[in-house]
C-alpha cells in the first residue's frame, strides 16, 4: 500500500470517528473546527463516505437511518430554532396531521437564517413567548429544541385561524387523555401567549 493511500485511509478513519462522536452529523464549520480540511470533506463526499443533508451539513453514510431528518437539519443549522405549532404537535403525537414543512420559532430581531432544505416556516416570537416552555430532546443523536405540549397548545390557540380549530381541539383532547396532563401549566402558557380568555372555555369543557 502506498504512503499516500495509507495517509488517506488514516484521515478517513479519523473523520469517521469524529462524525461518529457527534451523532454522525457535522456542519461544515464544525468539521473545520475539528481539523477536517475542506479537501478531505469533499473527497469523502465524492466517495460516498459522507452525504450532504443540507447546504453545509453532512452525515456519515454508514449511520443508521434518521427518524426525523428534517427536524435534525433545522436544529443543527439553526441552533436558536425551537420547533413549534404543527411540527411540535406531531413530535408530541398530539395530531395526525403530517407537517409539510418544519415550523420553528426564533426570537424577534434575529438574523433570518438561510436554509435551502428542508422546507420550513419561520415564526418570530417575542420575550417569554419565545423563551418559555422549551424542551431539549435527543433525537437520532442530536439535540432538538421543541416547545413542550402545554406551550405548543397555547401557541396553536394563538394561531388557530391559520391552523384550524379542529386540529387545535384534537390536540387538547389527546393531551387531556395523556398522563402528562397539567391544567395549571396549560393556563400558565395561555397567559404568556395572551390567549387565556380564548382557551379557558375550551379547557373547562374538557375537564
Amino acid at each position: 500500500m502506498s504512503t499516500d493511500k495509507q495517509q488517506a485511509d488514516t484521515r478517513t478513519g479519523v473523520v469517521k470517528k469524529t462524525f461518529g462522536d457527534h451523532g454522525g452529523i457535522l456542519r461544515f464549520v464544525e468539521a473545520r473546527q475539528y481539523g477536517i480540511s475542506p479537501a478531505t470533506l469533499y473527497r469523502l463526499r465524492n466517495q460516498g463516505v459522507i452525504q450532504p443533508m443540507a447546504r453545509g451539513l453532512y452525515r456519515l453514510a454508514e449511520s443508521p437511518p434518521l427518524a426525523h431528518p428534517d427536524l435534525i437539519a433545522v436544529a443543527r443549522k439553526i441552533p436558536q430554532a425551537v420547533i413549534c405549532l404543527i411540527s411540535a404537535l406531531a413530535f408530541h403525537e398530539l395530531t395526525d396531521e403530517v407537517p409539510h414543512m418544519v415550523e420553528y420559532a426564533l426570537p424577534r430581531g434575529s438574523e433570518p437564517p438561510r436554509l435551502e432544505w428542508p422546507p420550513t416556516h419561520l415564526y418570530w416570537f417575542t420575550g417569554p413567548a419565545y423563551s418559555e416552555g422549551i424542551e431539549t430532546h435527543e433525537v437520532d443523536g442530536s439535540s432538538v429544541r421543541v416547545y413542550g405540549p402545554e406551550k405548543t397548545i397555547a401557541d396553536c390557540f394563538k394561531y388557530r385561524n391559520k391552523i384550524g380549530m379542529d386540529v387545535v381541539l384534537e390536540a387538547v383532547r389527546r393531551y387531556r387523555a395523556s398522563r402528562r396532563f397539567r391544567a395549571d401549566e396549560l393556563m400558565r402558557y395561555a397567559r404568556i401567549c395572551r390567549v387565556h380568555n380564548v382557551m379557558k372555555p375550551y379547557l373547562e369543557a374538557t375537564l
